[in-house]
């Protein structure tokens, strides 16, 4: 639990600190999504259920923190969709190719946030959106994929954490 804890707390601070970066494209909705580094370690390292956990912790914490509740359906949708493709990508792949998990949990992140945009708006014409994002996404999941990657070679060093296959 105190893991856990440890890992919602680094995924919230990175997710903050991102909400007061100005987004690297003058495009609405488009930024790095750092945070779901920390969803991708926990994937490889931990049980899908313990990812889940912090995910929708970070979610509901980082919504309340930087004061946008209205964004909550939102990342709530995209983010548990990327959560189902990720997991489902690492368990067909054996935990390999982790960029490229990430790019795909990225353009499941942004249809998930599109459904939840149409849905709320009731506008179909918001899907004209979608290939900016899908673009934007592959981008910026490549890039969160290689820092988890990075990032999940040394956090195996530090920590004593269980591999969900072990569990």
């Amino acid at each position: 639990m105190v893991l856990l804890a440890l890992f919602t707390a680094i995924a919230l601070t990175i997710f903050v600190l991102e909400s007061l970066v100005p987004p690297p494209l003058p495009i609405p909705g488009v930024k790095l999504g750092l945070a779901n580094v920390i969803t991708l370690i926990l994937l490889c390292c931990m049980r899908p259920s313990d990812a889940l956990t912090v995910l929708l912790l970070r979610i509901l914490l980082g919504s309340i923190f930087t004061g946008q509740m209205v964004s909550f359906s939102y990342s709530l949708a995209g983010g548990v969709l990327c959560f189902l493709v990720m997991w489902g990508l690492l368990k067909l792949l054996n935990r390999r190719f982790i960029p490229l998990v990430s790019i795909f949990g990225a353009l499941a992140h942004n249809i998930g946030q599109i459904m939840i945009a149409i849905l709320m708006t009731s506008t179909p014409g918001v899907i004209a959106y979608l290939p900016i994002l899908m673009i934007s996404g592959a981008a910026t999941g490549l890039f969160t994929g290689f820092c988890a990657q990075v990032a999940n070679h040394y956090v195996k060093k530090i920590f004593i954490l269980p591999n969900a296959s072990d569990l």
